[in-house]
């Protein structure tokens, strides 16, 4: 890479790295996209802009800069650290402490991954937990709605249908166990919720997109069929014409 060219990077990656100071996220990624172009094989560039896609909630684009990272420079703990970031924030835990504890490996005693080890083991500790207690909350609020609706068959009618103490133990217990089952379906709908985020984004125009494709190659296709000269050739084509 010439000087020139390697200077006009550093500028460009100072300007992303002003501008993610200041939170201005979008702007930064730009700068780091078009320092990219010049210097493909650049992984602090990768890493720089995966943060700034992460600030801006693109999380697909910043575990792609994440991995890019890592394989261009696999012994650097920032590659991972960056990886983990963008897994705690999709709420994938337990890769995320992967991530972290392999960024360690590699810097160890690092105030800001130690940080993050703790924050990750946190949040996967609290996550279990929820996955746990969140079934057994539901069974109890069904518990309390059958018990509810028992009270209020032996209080409000004149002639209860709940007579037997086996029928209101029954009424009871299923409904907790249909508070049960709708607790552990929502948690499995809040974890295919968070699995979903790091997709790709959805194309909205694939038709407009498939459109200019077609554009091009017929473009493409004429060029081939009508192929231009230079003032030279045109010229000689002339003569060999008349003659």
């Amino acid at each position: 890479m010439s000087a020139a060219r390697e200077s006009e990077v550093d500028n460009l990656k100072q300007q992303g790295n002003a501008c993610v100071k200041q939170e201005k996220y979008e702007e930064a990624m730009f700068h780091y996209t078009h320092a990219i172009k010049l210097d493909p094989q650049n992984y602090s560039l990768y890493s720089n802009r995966s943060f700034a896609f992460l600030m801006m909630r693109q999380y697909h684009y910043a575990m792609e800069d994440a991995l890019t990272t890592i394989q261009l420079k696999p012994d650097w703990s920032k590659g991972y650290f960056r990886k983990g970031e963008v897994e705690l924030r999709t709420f994938r835990f337990s890769e995320a402490l992967q991530s972290y504890n392999k960024a360690s490996s590699l810097q160890p005693n690092e105030p800001r991954i130690l940080e993050a080890i703790n924050r990750a083991s946190r949040s996967l500790i609290k996550d279990r937990r929820a996955d746990q207690q969140i079934p057994w909350l539901g069974a109890g609020v069904g518990i309390i709605l059958g018990v509810i609706v028992v009270i209020a068959d032996y209080v409000f009618t004149n002639k209860p249908t709940l007579t037997h103490p086996l029928l209101m133990a029954l009424l009871t217990m299923s409904i907790a166990m249909l508070g049960f089952s709708i607790a552990k379906g929502f948690r499995y709908f809040v974890k295919c919720q968070r699995k979903s985020l790091l997709e790709p984004p959805v194309d909205l125009f694939p038709e407009e997109k498939e459109d200019l494709e077609n554009i091009d190659v017929e473009r493409n296709s004429e060029r081939e069929k009508h192929p231009k000269y230079s003032k030279a050739q045109a010229r000689q084509r002339f003569r060999k014409g008349k003659s």
